[in-house]
């Protein structure tokens, strides 16, 4: 039976790939290598069908953990570990290149010495800096300016996966996307932070003047998108995923506060972060006239669907506020 290794998979990206790969392809079994940091959450992978998912906790800088995990002549290795948040790359920027650049060549190494079959970077519009609101999206010719310890960190991740083909000879693909909302978001991102503060009449922080824009899409098209390249991407080609959907982030936040029936009073302006950029828009030409993707859930369909998720899974993110999801890897282990 085919199978995928999935790294990062009980994150919030990475458990939706994983839960669209398990209900797409009944012939595919996964198995998700991750540490469960902060933002690993095995809860976002309770249901998933049992006899064909296997969980690993291990740290993807540790090359036996890796080996240990990763199966001989593994179809493919799908790379969504990460450390992603900005805040958090600026407070401690050396998490972020250890397991961002570190861990990537792990992966890569080893997935050489297991014979896996295609290894696809997950990567960030955030690699290639900000846009004038003037300016065209962003195309895979862009040149990389990252302006943060995140996004540098990502962008020699991506570096060092295009030069293991060009070394090696290696099939690798690299895809980068806009920024994800959905199921199973941790609630340090802005819809997930927004809406349950909301849910909850708490302030919502906004930085600087709210003006910053962002390309918006649902994470089950990113998820899809990735699958088209896995499927169907030139080995060592780079695809942009994005939904043609700029939003700029205050009317993302209001859009919210509609929805939830809640006043725009509790908006609150705080001082912007070092470094903000200002805009980003993603061109995903490549992959439309190439693999024939597009999105199918325009956001304020997929806006509603996360509006109506985080309603009805309020215990999932009061769990992860008061860091109680953690005793559910206790818990889970102990049924194993």
């Amino acid at each position: 039976m085919p199978t995928i290794v999935v790294t990062g998979g009980a994150g919030f990206i990475g458990s939706n790939f994983v839960r669209l790969v398990l209900a797409q392809r009944p012939d595919v079994c996964v198995v998700t290598l991750d540490l469960l940091t902060y933002a690993g959450n095995l809860e976002n992978l309770e249901g998933v069908p049992a006899d064909r998912h296997t969980f690993v906790r291990g740290d993807i800088t540790d090359p036996q953990a890796v080996r240990e995990a990763v199966p001989e002549e593994a179809d493919a290795l799908v790379n969504f570990a990460a450390e992603t948040h900005v805040d958090r790359s600026i407070l401690g920027p050396v998490a972020f290149a250890r397991t961002n650049v570190v861990g990537t060549q792990v992966l890569l190494d080893v997935a050489r010495e297991k014979g896996v079959g295609r290894f696809l970077q997950i990567s960030t519009d955030e690699v290639y800096g900000a846009l004038k609101p003037e300016d065209a999206a962003f195309t895979e010719a862009h040149p990389l300016r990252p302006s943060s310890p995140y996004a540098a960190s990502k962008a020699g991740a991506d570096l060092l996966v295009l030069a293991a083909h060009h070394t090696y000879g290696q099939n690798v693909v690299v895809t980068r996307c806009s920024n994800n909302y959905g199921p199973y978001q941790f609630p340090e991102k802005l819809v997930p932070l927004m809406l349950s503060n909301a849910l909850e009449d708490k302030p919502l922080p906004v930085y600087g003047d709210g003006q910053q824009v962002r390309d918006w899409i649902y994470t089950d098209d990113h998820s899809r998108a990735v699958l088209a390249v896995l499927d169907g991407g030139r080995a060592g080609a780079v695809y942009n995923i994005g939904a043609r959907s700029e939003r700029k982030n205050l009317d993302v936040v209001r859009r919210l506060l509609e929805a939830v029936g809640k006043p725009e009073s509790l908006i609150r302006f705080v001082e912007d972060r070092p470094g903000h950029d200002r805009r980003y828009a993603m061109d995903p030409g490549r992959i439309e006239a190439e693999l024939g993707w597009r999105p199918q859930v325009p956001f304020e369909d997929g806006l509603t669907r996360t509006v109506q998720w985080y309603r009805e899974h309020e215990g999932w993110w009061q769990r992860v506020r008061d860091g109680s999801y953690r005793e559910f890897y206790e818990a889970w282990y102990g049924r194993r």
